[in-house]
């Protein structure tokens, strides 16, 4: 068969996929997976509070046990030679399931590996450390305690509260309640890890030097004059009252699990009782974060409803579906009634803006980012071009946008100008990205791809310009951009080029046609393109050695922009897209998606059809 028939016959399969799997509120819900995490805290919480869901504890057992690799570790990807923490987690977490045992040859070598790597004592992650303060297996590590006076600062200090991101901010304020408190939770269930330290020591770790920050901050705390047991508690109960304005609809803190879990230990530590209404609605709220795919279950940090519905709908689109189909009718429905309409965290830096943006995932009322809106405004373009609902939502939308960039020109994900240099000083394993949210050159790209292509405003435009000469500065001395949301430097290049290509950069530009022999340069031999996500924490580009499909579809959609005609490149990376997209192994699950690095990946199990269908239907469209 010819490539023009199979980019044809592959169009067709995936759009009557996509017409199939679509509910019938017109959403695409696809599981967001991640390693193995999110699945032990929630057994260890149903554990610690005696919850009895034990056919849900076995499934989510199951996949713990389904992702050890044959080290007995597990890895957070396919080419990480295991990850400690993650190893501790689920060790941890099997033996609390009750369905493993310590003898049990899978939990033998899970430790020989934990011991061969320096036992408890070094591990990194924050939430693991905290996890295992909260149940009590380690006391409450020195670094962690941040002056829970921290929430009083006003924002005009130095820095305060609301200059952290606000993913960060909802799973740092139950950290700082329950480590102020020094609690820790037992049940019956309660497993003794203990063994796990190397030769029985409980703390190597040594806090000696604390950073300047927090020397800052507790000495500030200590000479304010009023500092006393009354302004201890007004900081509690505004930490408290944080929490649960933040509460979604669902039961979850800002939409995520593991900032619910926390949440919850945070409660309990405070007097709230297990049966109590916030507690209960977010359990409750976090089996509905629960996907389940043969027969094993999986808990999602977040659901991605919004951003695949978005993105399958442009695709679909793209590749010919016409604006009045139903299909897109539903989705441009649903994405409407997803838009966000009322000033929460993201307008205290940004107070004259009006609301107008997308959440991420299918209950976010007050989290939108600036991606996920760019997409829903480009997937809701056609359909309804002269209703004046529609209309209204677009311009509120791209109003929104624009008001959102950055001083420097950039666009970060959620919140304006809260990347102050003290943030990074935080002393977590991979603060930087856990506490600040900094403009990005993949999601500066998008904006300006929607800007350029759909809302009409080229380089000219003041912000445009400015966010040209933004993206100019960050291109790396080899023609490479480095992705924050996508791995990595793959993503990065192709959206910040096609971001300056739609606003009017020409195609010749030096920063362009760098960008594409830097892309050339890294195919591999199958033809198609993947990128390690050890890129993500060294931040210089690591070749998988083996392609995926999302990379791929990645570098083909900048380099189908660019040539007038198919090259030969082009051509080899659309058959191995065509190819492996019919496939389904651990290349086909590779998680591109960035997250926290060193820590949290993401596989979007849609993002392989749903972005080989927006490139294929381009290819077609432009070639054939």
């Amino acid at each position: 068969m010819t490539l023009r028939k199979n980019v044809e016959s592959t169009i067709a399969g995936l759009v009557q996929s996509f017409q199939q799997y679509q509910s019938t509120d017109g959403a695409w819900r696809y599981c967001l997976e991640t390693g193995p995490a999110t699945d032990a805290y929630l057994i260890i919480l149903l554990r610690t509070l005696e919850i009895e869901e034990e056919e849900l504890i076995r499934m989510l057992a199951k996949r713990l046990l389904g992702k050890q690799a044959k080290t007995g570790a597990w890895k957070l990807f396919h080419d990480d030679e295991g990850n400690l923490d993650a190893t501790v987690e689920a060790y941890y977490a099997l033996l609390y399931s009750r369905y493993v045992q310590k003898d049990d040859p899978r939990m033998q070598k899970a430790k020989e590996f934990i011991i061969a790597n320096g036992g408890m004592s070094n591990i990194k992650s924050l939430l693991t450390e905290v996890l295992l303060a909260l149940t009590g297996q380690i006391p409450w590590p020195k670094n962690i305690k941040i002056p829970l006076e921290f929430i009083l600062f006003p924002k005009w200090f130095p820095l305060n509260l609301f200059d952290l991101s606000g993913h960060g901010r909802v799973h740092l304020v139950p950290i700082m309640i329950a480590a102020d408190r020094n609690y820790s939770m037992k049940s019956r269930y309660t497993p003794d890890v203990s063994d796990l330290y190397v030769q029985g020591e409980k703390s190597k770790k040594q806090y000696s030097s604390i950073t300047l920050l927090f020397q800052t901050l507790k000495l500030a705390a200590k000479s304010l004059p009023l500092i006393s047991d009354r302004i201890h508690k007004k900081a509690l109960r505004q930490a408290e009252t944080f929490m649960l304005k933040r509460i979604e609809p669902d039961g979850t803190l800002l939409t995520y699990s593991t900032s619910t879990i926390l949440m919850i230990f945070s409660l309990l530590s405070i007097g709230y009782s297990r049966d109590s209404k916030a507690i209960s609605n977010a359990v409750q709220g976090l089996k509905t974060l629960v996907c389940t795919m043969e027969g094993r279950s999986h808990l999602q940090v977040a659901t991605s409803t919004v951003w695949d519905t978005a993105l399958i709908s442009q695709a679909m689109q793209e590749a010919g579906v016409p604006a009045v189909n139903p299909t897109i009718q539903k989705a441009g429905k649903y994405l409407l009634s997803r838009q966000q309409n009322q000033k929460t965290d993201w307008s205290i830096h940004n107070p004259k803006a009006e609301p107008g943006g997308w959440g991420f995932s299918d209950v976010n009322t007050t989290y939108p980012d600036l991606d996920c809106t760019a997409m829903a405004l480009r997937a809701m373009k056609g359909e309804t071009a002269n209703h004046p609902t529609y209309e209204e939502a677009r311009k509120r939308g791209l109003n929104w946008i624009l008001s959102m960039q950055n001083e420097g020109g950039g666009w970060p994900a959620f919140e304006k100008n809260t990347d102050k240099k003290m943030v990074k000083f935080i002393p977590f394993e991979g603060a930087a990205e856990f506490v600040a949210d900094s403009p990005t050159p993949d999601l500066t790209g998008r904006v300006l791809q929607f800007l350029g292509q759909d809302a009409g405003l080229k380089k000219d435009h003041p912000q445009v310009k400015k966010a040209v000469k933004w993206l100019r500065k960050q291109q790396k001395s080899n023609g490479s951009w480095f992705g924050r949301w996508g791995i990595s430097f793959i993503h990065g290049t192709s959206a910040a080029a096609l971001g300056l290509i739609y606003v009017g950069v020409s195609k010749r530009d030096r920063a362009i046609s760098r960008a594409v022999k830097w892309l050339l340069s890294v195919q591999n031999d199958d033809g198609g393109w993947g990128e390690s996500a050890k890129s993500d924490v060294v931040k210089e580009y690591v070749p998988l050695g083996s392609s995926t499909p999302s990379q791929t579809a990645w570098a083909l959609e900048l380099l189908i922009e660019v040539h007038e005609k198919p090259t030969a490149e082009i051509n080899r990376g659309m058959e191995f897209l065509i190819d492996s997209l019919g496939k389904q192994d651990w290349r086909s699950t590779y998680p591109t998606g960035g997250g926290l690095p060193g820590s949290v990946y993401f596989y979007y199990t849609g993002l392989n059809h749903a972005w080989g269908l927006l490139v294929l239907a381009k290819y077609k469209q432009k070639y054939l």
